[in-house]
């Protein structure tokens, strides 16, 4: 069998930026199960550059568990790496490239143990899960998802191998991305009181946004477990005007809301749709084109797994590991839950301290325990 840091390195070789789709490296993951005797089944997005993938070993039926990863990267631009992104390096006990940490090497173990379970007698499946455009918001996973719900497929637990330096992780915060469009009115800026500066109306929100982050980080709810351990409101993007002489009458901002679990984001969104109108009501008398208009273009559920329940146990005794976490990064454990209704867990190799950094890499070491929890997550599908 192919080794594992062939699988690996072959996976890395595939520049899979979010933005440029992933279809040759899903093929060749299909070529490969296909060679092993495995079929897979492709879920391709409409525009053919991307698709997902699932394939399963053992009984055909529901049950079991899901090996859970992401294949695309983020970007290389502008950052200062120190051997080729996208060829894998090692220096001692590290292995470097874009995507080593976040997450291929987990992909190319799940692909392993896969293929290694194929001729196990067992008793209830072992299933990968391979998606596209995790990086822009869990995008990929959701069509997959509605489609194995629809065929029945009920795993009964699963496993997301985000890095999180092989610890055992039963919680994260969901996250709600949003656009404000600021519509004002056009006017020469030497008679700036005559216009409406939508890059102001745009101001004005973002204020409402500080004050309310600051009201919740005063008063709010807590999850201590997270390094931040309240609900985080930022904003990311702001983009307006054409001349520094004319009053824009356009501004478009993106914000997001990280919510914890006791915190529920539209009750949120409410409130900023209130302060919304609230800002433009003071103009609407002399510009009745006024406008903030806010939508939701990206959202995913945050991950609660039950930290004293069986699934976090056995996770706990297959990792070898001896403590819970809560991580910072999203994951599409949340989506997992809500659409298939099974339980996730969050376990990989690497940290994501490394994620998205120029020289990202993995160790060695943490690649062996990642093997190792995998053959231990088959021996519990054998047949007794």
């Amino acid at each position: 069998m192919t080794h594992v840091y062939e699988i690996f390195d072959r996976l890395i070789a595939f520049p899979t930026v979010s933005r440029d789709g992933n279809i040759e490296l899903i093929r060749y993951i299909a070529d490969f199960l296909s060679g092993a005797g495995i079929e897979a089944e492709l879920y391709p997005h409409r525009d053919g550059d991307r698709a997902s993938l699932f394939a399963t070993v053992g009984p055909h039926k529901s049950g079991g568990v899901v090996l859970s990863g992401h294949t695309d990267v983020v970007p290389v631009e502008g950052q200062a790496w120190t051997s080729d992104p996208f060829r894998l390096t090692r220096r001692e006990d590290r292995l470097f490239a874009r995507g080593a940490a976040d997450m291929k090497g987990f992909v190319a173990c799940a692909i392993e143990a896969l293929v290694a379970a194929k001729d196990e007698d067992l008793a209830r499946p072992l299933h990968v899960a391979f998606s596209y455009d995790e990086e822009i918001g869990c995008v990929g996973v959701r069509p997959m998802l509605a489609e194995l719900a629809a065929a029945g497929i009920r795993p009964e637990w699963v496993l997301i191998g985000e890095p999180t330096s092989m610890q055992v992780a039963t919680g994260h915060k969901g996250k709600t991305g949003i656009r404000a469009t600021c519509k004002g009115h056009a006017a020469h800026s030497a008679l700036a009181p005559t216009g409406l500066n939508a890059i102001h109306l745009a101001s004005d929100l973002l204020t409402g946004i500080r004050e309310m982050q600051a009201e919740i980080e005063r008063t709010g709810r807590r999850d201590d477990d997270y390094d931040v351990p309240y609900t985080t409101l930022h904003a990311g993007v702001i983009k307006g005007g054409t001349a520094l002489n004319i009053v824009p009458d356009n501004c478009e901002m993106l914000f997001e809301i990280r919510n914890i679990a006791g915190d529920d984001p539209k009750s949120i969104m409410d409130q900023f749709f209130d302060r919304a109108e609230v800002i433009v009501s003071k103009s609407k008398s002399r510009f009745p084109e006024a406008e903030i208009r806010l939508e939701i273009f990206n959202e995913y559920p945050g991950l609660g797994t039950d930290e004293a329940g069986a699934v976090a146990e056995r996770a706990i005794t297959l990792s070898g590991q001896s403590n819970r976490i809560k991580v910072a990064f999203g994951t599409e454990g949340g989506l997992f839950q809500e659409v298939l209704g099974t339980t996730a867990i969050v376990c990989g190799p690497g940290s994501m301290d490394q994620g998205h950094k120029p020289d990202e890499f993995v160790s060695v070491q943490q690649m062996e325990e990642c093997r190792s929890m995998l053959l231990r997550v088959t021996d519990t599908l054998r047949a007794d």
